[in-house]
């Protein structure tokens, strides 16, 4: 079901209880293991409780996503809500914290969450596209999405870290277990991918080190690539809402990797340094954040990025892509 199909949406809701359909992404990515396939069996279940607890009319779930089962629902109020039914894991042991922390100050409205279940209930953005699908802005340079995007990355870590932030992860944690796989996997698959040891290296050394030398500490979304910001018209003005985040507590400068990698096609460029370079300034410019930070957590994450997909998804041709991505950063980090 497409984001503006809504007479389709509300005849679906209207069926009422009925069979859960598993989207294939979810199916794929959560069966995969056996806690996941488990999980796949109780979620008829979960989703009986959610609809039960808020009073839900619900859709049919959205087909994107590959770590919940997330629909559009009318409550018994009829607000125009989205429930969303996390697998349980790590990366999202916080999401609530944040989400609370950020509705509507660049999130969206939480507005409430069942702990035990991992289920939220979100106030629904619309029209909900993400970043790179507005149609306005795709007429206009990815300049003008990076800009909205760094505006919006600024609201974010502007917000005070609230009182439950010990039970969130740490920047410094996750990425010194990350120094660790970056020197693990390159032993194993540096040499048939041609990877340069100093520089992996040298983004190792990044990892474990930069959150040291942070100088503010903020919760970070974790995951802020152009899908994750949605379009919203709630209050009659075009704003932008941060969705799915995976958050922790450090550096600010470790959010912008995605947007800047991922908005438009920088690498295709002729002058790619030049061109991250410009784009770097201009995010850093409006989220208050050092680009040569910011280049330097851009280096380390796409090396690791790298031996990642060698190591778990056998992507030989898009890890040496990465590797020249990484040495590209790497002329920016100083």
């Amino acid at each position: 079901m497409t984001i503006d199909d809504d007479d389709a949406e509300s005849r679906s809701q209207e069926r009422g209880p009925g069979p859960v359909t598993v989207p294939d992404a979810l199916a794929r990515e959560v069966g995969s293991t056996d806690d996941g396939a488990a999980w796949l069996t109780r979620l008829p279940g979960l989703v009986d409780r959610a609809r039960t607890r808020w009073g839900l009319r619900l859709g049919e779930p959205f087909p994107n996503g590959a770590a919940a089962w997330t629909a559009p629902a009318r409550t018994r109020d009829g607000e125009d809500a989205v429930v969303k039914i996390v697998f349980p894991h790590e990366e999202a042991a916080g999401e609530a914290t944040a989400l609370r922390l950020w509705s509507a100050r660049g999130g969206p409205q939480l507005l409430d969450h069942d702990p035990e279940t991992w289920t939220l209930l979100l106030r629904r953005a619309r029209p909900g596209h993400g970043l790179e699908e507005d149609r306005e802005l795709l007429e206009r340079r990815p300049e003008d999405r990076l800009a909205v995007a760094g505006e919006l990355l600024g609201l974010l870590h502007a917000a005070p870290l609230p009182p439950s932030a010990d039970g969130l992860a740490t920047v410094a944690s996750y990425a010194e277990r990350l120094a660790g796989l970056v020197r693990e996997r390159a032993q194993r698959h540096g040499r048939t991918l041609g990877a340069d040891p100093g520089l992996v290296a040298e983004a190792a050394a990044l990892l474990e080190d930069l959150p040291a030398t942070a100088g503010s500490a903020v919760v970070v979304h974790g995951d802020l690539n152009p899908g994750n910001l949605l379009a919203d018209d709630a209050t009659g003005a075009r704003t932008w809402v941060a969705i799915d985040p995976k958050p922790m507590v450090g550096d600010p400068a470790f959010d912008p990797w995605p947007l800047l990698t991922q908005v438009g096609e920088p690498f295709r460029e002729e002058s790619p340094a030049g061109l991250l370079r410009s784009r770097s300034r201009l995010v850093c410019a409006a989220a208050g954040l050092d680009p040569s930070r910011v280049a330097a957590w851009a280096m380390a994450r796409t090396v690791e990025s790298a031996l990642w997909r060698a190591a778990e998804q056998g992507d030989r041709t898009r890890a040496v892509e990465e590797l020249s991505q990484g040495r590209t950063w790497s002329r920016l980090a100083v």
